[in-house]
């Protein structure tokens, strides 16, 4: 056992020893999670439309189910992270969930022209299922290419997090414009497609990780038992899928659910880091803080989803620079473009501060990140001002505010990945990891709420009063995100002290 042991750990100094920049390795997991989030953020884009011209939902349901739905699929992400920690390993973690997701696309494309609702549960069901074990784990995969104080981390994470947007601005964009062209069951085929490519892609590739991503298990149990382990897991997992079928289909269950599981995670990590000394205790709290605020954040966020979705697809015109297009296809695909575009500048800015001694720290850039997102709210706002008489407003302004919501998220987002990893025990990684995107199933179940509330009584409303309705309802999530923004830079000093050595 020690000899393995040993090896391993030789194993991982070769990676963690690269030359240059970044690790090769990571361009693979770059490249998976690429695929994967075509596929994720394809589906995401269609969801809420598809309920309501297909399943044909109201906006006020429709925004509530698509809140349930991303919040199950970022709740599974804590459990698969820990599942991950404890027994799969990372490796088998993301193959399981890939395998599911493909299973869950396919099952989309499958739906029949009538009554298409079960099979819908269904195929959306297996796909929350398989991004609970998929998603995290490949991040935290990332986060051990590095040794710790590796000064290059975080230049690793921002490339793996351009892969991220890669896939979603190209999945967002065919999605949209598949289903308009040629139905949504080849837009559900697209993604599955593009899901099979990035597991094919990891799972050729997995050779060149070392010791990186294996089962915990391994030198602790005989194989045939860690096999019996897995299998649980497995069967474990599918069992499931009937009974979040249910809550998912059922908005009131998810409820029920989401005001449960939040406590009873935070009793569990409360457990876990009484374990721990003083000073990580204190960096736990402070990965504490960013975890609630990005709550916040992405309850703002993921209108993007919800009534964005709606209000692109029956308020905005079809021109924006110009050129010809389908409203939703720029609501789907635009936030990603700027991130790629923006990204590489905003970290230029960041090092021209630095060499000044002026560069804010995390928890000040994370408050930046809700200015930036208010100041794209009170844009959103603004739209209802260049309406036409029938409610049509302007698509370049709705661009506009995309670009500044974008900067806003290049504040926050690539700094969360990172730091989940960087102010938690190695121990606890993935369950952090974890807990990051249970962060974000709040956030989205609550903007499933936030979208539903700005929905007009009267679904038969004229666009103009939806248009006033939705804009409303903007201004007001300008004003929140502007106060948790001035409230996370005042106490930065606080935070900070919590942190330690973390930057």
């Amino acid at each position: 056992m020690e000899v393995v042991a040993t090896q391993q750990e030789l194993e991982l100094e070769a990676i963690q020893n690269f030359e240059g920049k970044y690790p090769k390795q990571l361009w693979y997991l770059f490249l998976s999670e690429m695929w994967e989030r075509f596929s994720f953020y394809g589906m995401r884009g269609m969801l809420t439309i598809f309920m309501v011209e297909k399943l044909l939902l109201n906006e006020h349901d429709a925004n509530l189910q698509y809140g349930a739905t991303q919040a199950f699929v970022y709740t599974l992400a804590f459990v698969g992270g820990l599942f991950a920690d404890k027994i799969l390993g990372f490796r088998k973690s993301i193959f399981w969930g890939g395998l599911l997701m493909i299973c869950g696309s396919f099952t989309l494309a499958c739906m029949p022209q009538t009554a298409p609702q079960n099979i819908f549960y269904l195929g959306i069901s297996l796909t929350i299922v398989g991004t609970g074990f998929f998603k995290p784990n490949i991040s935290t995969m990332v986060g051990r290419l590095y040794k710790t104080g590796d000064s290059r981390r975080e230049a690793g994470f921002g490339l793996f997090y351009s892969g991220i947007n890669i896939g979603a601005l190209l999945g967002g964009w065919a999605c949209i414009h598949v289903a308009n062209n040629y139905g949504w069951n080849a837009a559900f085929s697209l993604a599955g497609i593009a899901m099979s490519i990035g597991l094919g892609l990891f799972f050729f590739t997995k050779r060149t990780l070392g010791p990186i991503g294996l089962s915990p298990l391994i030198g602790k149990f005989a194989p045939q038992k860690i096999r019996t382990y897995d299998l649980l897991v497995y069967g474990g997992a599918l069992a499931i899928i009937p009974l979040i079928k249910i809550l998912v289909s059922n908005s009131q269950y998810t409820d029920y659910f989401m005001y449960t599981v939040g406590p009873l995670t935070l009793i569990y990590i409360i457990y876990e880091t009484l374990k721990f000394s003083k000073k990580e205790q204190q960096k736990m709290m402070a990965a504490m803080i960013f975890i609630i605020f990005s709550i916040f954040f992405w309850a703002f966020f993921e209108q993007a989803g919800g009534s964005l979705s709606l209000f692109a697809r029956y308020n905005l015109n079809h021109n924006v620079l110009g050129l010809t297009i389908d409203p939703n296809e720029v609501n789907n695909s635009s936030n990603s473009l700027f991130v790629i575009l923006f990204s590489p500048l905003i970290g230029l800015l960041w090092l021209w501060l630095s060499k000044r001694k002026l560069e804010p720290n995390t928890v000040v850039k994370f408050g930046l990140g809700f200015l930036f997102v208010s100041a794209s709210f009170y844009i959103f706002y603004y739209t209802r001002f260049f309406a036409n008489a029938e409610g049509v407003t302007s698509l370049n302004v709705f661009t506009v505010a995309y670009l500044v919501t974008t900067i806003g998220e290049l504040c926050l987002s690539p700094i969360g990945l990172s730091i989940m990893t960087t102010l938690s025990p190695k121990s606890l990684h993935g369950v952090m990891m974890g807990m990051w995107f249970l962060a974000s199933a709040y956030g989205q179940y609550a903007a499933g709420l936030l979208g539903a509330g700005m929905v007009t009584a009267n679904e038969k409303a004229p666009l103009l009063e939806k248009l006033n309705s939705y804009t409303e309802g903007y201004k007001h999530l300008a004003l929140y995100a502007l106060i948790a923004g001035i409230v996370l830079i005042a106490i930065s000093p606080l935070v900070r002290k919590l942190m330690h050595e973390v930057h």
